[in-house]
């Protein structure tokens, strides 16, 4: 059993146990949902997991744009650049800010480095090739998007961790020093540069135990990035919920939205999305420009791996809604966003009516 420190153990101070304690969205011990989840059985959940799904890891390698440390020197003249890394990390260059979110560059998503999800392949910049990093974003504690051996390198380098309440504690424990961090609730924000953070909203749970002894002692969020002229958001992990209306009214509207797209399933539908409930959502949000992440990377569901993208291109014919679908490695600029080019292979997938993906508790 692997167990990590709760939200309330020790390396943090009295104060931040307090802020803790006293945050509306925690109580008796742990965060809470805007709106709640339906938790799916765990036999169900096992006997899927046991089944398995096809075409779920690539047969064949990924077509992916290898970037170098010469190609990060200038900030870009358009203000704003978005370069997706490969599942949720992401490299906001925002108004002169740099912004690195949920950096993982480890080979494997799991809390051994000998078994779990692998990554489908090598990271397109390497970490020492990064440029300088204004701050790190992390959008909750699970192993796909919190990686120790990652953040440990990076601690070298960057002076700022921005994290939702709870998670600076496992960061202090990895030996990243407690005035490089920055805990946010829900609505709350910091300023970097003449760049606004603000930790969104999201619906989803957190944990690091394999059997959930701390299963929701840390909160999860999105993050709204505004700045002097540019405004992004990244949705984090989350199921469908009406707070993305409240995040575009009092953030938005949004140049660009980074939203998860996979590893979905119906017995979780109300902590993922699915590709249909994405658009739906950024929509809501005043989004602007989809770019989708969270695919393409690990094996986390039963789906074909290039499934999220197939369903999530079939959706947007319907809606037209601006989507740009980059390659691992690929930077998209406003003014140049990469066209809808197929560089994935053709594999067969599930349709929305095969396997539709809707969150509970919502209302028309």
């Amino acid at each position: 059993m692997i167990t990590a420190c709760s939200a309330m153990s020790d390396g943090f101070s009295e104060k931040s146990r307090l802020t803790i304690q006293n945050s509306p969205n925690y109580k008796e011990g742990v965060f809470l949902n805007p709106l709640p989840v339906q938790e799916s059985p765990f036999t169900k959940m096992l006997i899927e997991w046991i089944k398995g799904g096809e075409n779920t890891v690539p047969d064949q390698p990924i077509e992916v744009e290898n970037r170098s440390k010469e190609d990060f020197l200038k900030l870009p003249e358009s203000g704003l650049r978005i370069t997706w890394l490969g599942h949720a990390t992401s490299l906001i260059e925002i108004d002169q800010t740099r912004l690195l979110i949920d950096p993982f560059w480890s080979e494997r998503s799991s809390p051994f480095t000998w078994m779990g999800p692998k990554r489908f392949f090598k990271p397109p910049l390497a970490i020492k090739d990064l440029p300088e990093i204004d701050a790190v974003l992390i959008s909750h504690d699970h192993y796909d998007h919190l990686d120790q051996v990652t953040l440990e390198k990076l601690s070298e380098k960057v002076m700022k961790f921005i994290v939702p309440l709870g998670v600076g504690s496992r960061l202090i424990k990895w030996g990243i020093s407690e005035d490089k961090i920055i805990e946010l609730d829900w609505w709350q924000n910091i300023k970097i540069d003449e760049v606004n953070i603000t930790a969104t909203p999201a619906r989803h749970f957190s944990g690091r135990s394999l059997v959930m002894a701390d299963r929701d002692a840390t909160l999860w969020a999105g993050f709204a990035i505004n700045g002097e002229n540019h405004n992004v958001y990244y949705a984090g992990d989350t199921g469908m919920f009406p707070g993305f209306k409240d995040i575009g009214d009092k953030l938005g509207p949004f140049d660009a939205t980074l939203i998860e797209v996979g590893a979905y399933n119906k017995l979780w539908a109300d902590v993922h999305l699915g590709p249909e409930q994405a658009i739906q959502a950024v929509k809501m949000a005043k989004g602007g420009l989809m770019i989708p992440v969270h695919w393409a990377t690990f094996d986390l569901a039963m789906h074909s791996w290039t499934e999220p993208v197939e369903r999530l291109l079939t959706a947007q014919q319907i809606s037209k809604f601006p989507l740009s679908i980059p390659k691992p490695g690929q930077s998209i600029e406003l003014k140049n966003p990469a066209l809808l080019t197929k560089w994935w292979p053709t594999l067969p997938w599930q349709t929305v009516t095969e396997h539709q993906i809707v969150s509970s508790g919502l209302t028309d």
